[in-house]
């Protein structure tokens, strides 16, 4: 079966291939994979070129339209499809091209959302379609996730660090491709390929993504390691959590266990916002001693899920591996006793500081649900 050939357009000036057929390819030379393409239906030598085809990409990328041509060989007529793939901006993060036989039997591709990652405001931009990718259920979406969201979402892969640092200084050239898996829930998974790169222009500071649904039918269902299970398990059964924080930013990056049942850390606005405000300039302050080395212990408020701040006591450890930027190791502990989620209080009522909502609280209901109705009964 003829693939199809996804070329990612992430910055003005480059454009190389994400994948073929499903297959991730890493940046790899648009021309030459087009040749390759064309070598396998020889019969479009007689009316199509590398460059015709690049114009024909271009067309569809300026105008963000499908492009559908008939192209006339010795063996027949042929068809040309190309596809943009946009990001929420409406703006067309990469393309989608099948050319064979105007007879021959399209395949679907798969799902594909474009993404854009604001390093200001510390959150991806998603659009809608982002709800129809394995994984993800319609209730729970929200045109904004936090890193830390995207990771809990995507998991079995271990260049986390290596995502944070591109995202956290978006360098000229940068650029990131992984794969990870995704639940579809009762032990089952699937697969999206990401792709990065970096952007700092007109259309803002961070990097614009690529999201690829790669999950087959042939996806292997994947079960985390002992390893993986005892850590969870014995930090849930002391009652303490870990994650991944920047401290110059203070949001949280990463869950390493599963997250703190106390702690309001998604579906925020601001995800800084999960500590408060008179904690943040001192976790910052804390960087110089955390990366020479120092273990430090501190209470911290920290956003919980009636809307207001509770304590936690908080161990800062240093990041055991190479990072350019001021990441630490955090362990959150509770200083009260958390049997359970509590419920979802409405936001800017109680004890809260806030007279605003500091999140998507309706997908947050939904999500809080479906964790209660998971969590086992003891």
């Amino acid at each position: 079966m003829i693939p199809w050939v996804t070329a990612e357009i992430l910055t003005p000036d480059a454009v190389s291939v994400a994948s073929v057929g499903g297959v991730p390819r890493g940046f790899a030379g648009w021309q030459r994979v087009l040749q390759r393409q064309l070598a396998k239906t020889p019969a479009l030598y007689d009316g199509v070129t590398t460059s015709s085809l690049t114009d024909a990409v271009q067309v569809a990328r300026e105008l963000a339209q499908d492009v559908d041509l008939r192209i006339p060989t010795k063996s027949g007529p042929h068809a040309l499809h190309i596809r943009p793939v946009l990001g929420p901006n409406r703006d067309v993060h990469a393309i989608r091209l099948w050319m064979g036989p105007a007879r021959a039997s399209v395949p679907q591709p798969g799902l594909a959302i474009g993404a854009i990652w604001d390093l200001d405001s510390q959150t991806i931009a998603v659009p809608s379609g982002f709800a129809e990718l394995t994984g993800i259920s319609p209730a729970e979406y929200a045109p904004r996730i936090s890193i830390a969201e995207l990771f809990q979402y995507v998991s079995g892969f271990d260049r986390h660090i290596e995502v944070l640092d591109l995202l956290a200084d978006p360098s000229p050239g940068a650029k990131l491709q992984f794969v990870g898996s995704v639940s579809r829930g009762a032990g089952h998974t699937g697969r999206w390929c990401v792709t990065i790169r970096a952007r700092n222009d007109e259309h803002g500071r961070g990097a614009w993504l690529l999201i690829e649904d790669v999950t087959t039918n042939q996806t292997v269902d994947q079960w985390p390691d002992l390893e993986c299970v005892g850590l969870r398990e014995s930090h849930r059964r002391a009652g303490t959590h870990l994650a991944v924080i920047h401290l110059e930013h203070t949001g949280i990056s990463h869950w390493l266990t599963d997250p703190a049942p106390w702690i309001r850390w998604d579906y925020l606005f601001q995800p800084g916002d999960v500590i408060h405000p008179d904690e943040r300039v001192h976790l910052a302050q804390m960087a110089d001693h955390v990366r020479a080395g120092h273990t430090l212990r501190a209470t911290v408020r920290t956003l919980d899920y009636t809307g207001g701040y509770s304590p936690s006591s908080v161990v800062i450890y240093p990041y055991p591996g190479y990072s350019k930027q001021p990441l630490a190791l955090v362990q959150f502990d509770a200083i009260r006793d958390v049997a359970s989620m509590p419920e979802l209080a409405v936001v800017g009522t109680g004890n809260s500081s806030y007279s605003r909502q500091v999140g998507y609280d309706e997908q947050l209901r939904h999500r809080v649900a479906e964790r209660m109705r998971r969590t086992p009964v003891h």
